[in-house]
């Protein structure tokens, strides 16, 4: 079975539209297609504990776990707020992801 492709990359400004997490804003570091989820910087945090190691001193870890993709939105360019993705050619025939809230492009 193929992971399945999503709207969110990498890289994307999101909001957090459900769960523990709710309103927080982040960009995402990395998306696990085959887990359906999205890892996002602030959101999220859980933590554990590490043993010391070489370079590492040890402790408690505060760090970002995965998040349901279905609890992510586009963080909308103009005012901040979740949007939802659509698609359209430009004139020079590249195919983009824009901003259905407020129309902005994206992949620029």
């Amino acid at each position: 079975m193929m992971a399945e492709k999503f709207r969110i990359k990498k890289g994307d400004k999101v909001v957090v539209i459900t769960g523990r997490d709710k309103g927080k804003k982040g960009e995402v570091l990395s998306v696990l297609r085959a887990e359906r989820r999205a890892v996002v910087s602030g959101v999220n945090l859980v933590k554990r504990h590490t043993r010391p190691a070489p370079g590492n001193p040890g402790g408690i870890v505060e760090k970002e776990a995965p998040i349901q993709i279905s609890n992510l939105a586009i963080q909308d360019p103009k005012d901040g707020g979740p949007t939802r993705i659509g698609f359209r050619f430009l004139e020079d025939g590249r195919k983009v992801r824009f901003a259905k809230r407020s129309g902005e492009v994206l992949d620029l």
